[in-house]
């Protein structure tokens, strides 16, 4: 990322950097029951993990990450949709930054042990 501390080259940086490079702007706090488990402040997002939603109008609510968009910066929890004028409803996305992980998918035993560390 760009080590300008001018807005202006903050946001040209996000907008032009790699899908490999936004996987890292996916990333939440964690619980304070989580971070004393894993030894973690922040953990990188992934479909799966029990999230909290901290700010706006859907504050307070709970569910699983149900995917991750890369390119536009956005996660969907289950559950949360936002109702069309034709009626239809799509999945809504959020800010990362706006999200707290409760608990974190354990089935990939690989990334768990990874984020426990040593």
């Amino acid at each position: 990322m760009s080590s300008s501390k001018k807005p202006g080259k903050q946001r040209k940086a996000r907008m032009l950097a790699s899908l490999k490079d936004r996987a890292n702007f996916a990333k939440a706090h964690a619980s304070k029951e989580l971070r004393k488990e894993l030894k973690r402040r922040s953990i990188a997002l992934r479909k799966g993990d029990s999230v909290k939603v901290l700010r706006g109008f859907h504050k307070k609510f709970s569910g699983k990450v149900s995917g991750i968009d890369r390119k536009k910066s956005r996660v969907f929890i289950e559950g949360l949709k936002l109702k069309k004028s034709d009626g239809t409803e799509k999945p809504l996305g959020m800010e990362a930054s706006t999200l707290l992980v409760t608990d974190v998918d354990r089935s990939d035993e690989r990334r768990f042990k990874a984020l426990k560390g040593k």
